[in-house]
């Protein structure tokens, strides 16, 4: 039950509300972890020699996410050379593989962040990239 008071200093009377006030909260549970299990280098032909393709799995605590984000900076995760975010049905666990491919051999820092409406979470690692394979 509510009950508000309001004083009308110009008039000199109170004006007196009685009723009920309802409201619903939802508790949802969020993406909680991200963690990178594994990362794999992809072997490509020779025409596709120009790009290193690696496959990173990974795993998640809580929600399903909707949605995946993946940015690849500079070693010091400093300065972003792409990023690529991509929409995923994920319908009972939460373990999926994300291929990525890098220009030219390299050491990088990778940021993969997981998402759906009410949550992020996010996970980085460094990689290095030797054309075709990676560490």
């Amino acid at each position: 039950t509510v009950e508000s008071v309001e004083d009308n200093p110009d008039e000199g009377c109170h004006i007196y509300r009685y009723g009920y006030y309802g409201s619903s909260i939802a508790i949802v549970e969020g993406i909680l972890e991200v963690n990178i299990i594994q990362m794999t280098s992809i072997q490509t032909t020779e025409s596709q020699a120009e790009n290193s393709l690696v496959d990173f799995v990974v795993t998640c605590q809580g929600g399903l996410p909707t949605d995946v984000c993946t940015v690849v900076s500079d070693p010091t995760c400093q300065v972003s050379k792409s990023v690529v975010c991509d929409p995923i049905v994920v319908t009972d666990e939460c373990l999926l593989t994300i291929r990525r491919a890098f220009e030219e051999p390299g050491t990088y820092c990778i940021n993969i962040t997981l998402g759906d409406d009410t949550s992020q979470a996010l996970a980085s690692a460094l990689i290095s990239v030797n054309g075709g394979e990676s560490t």
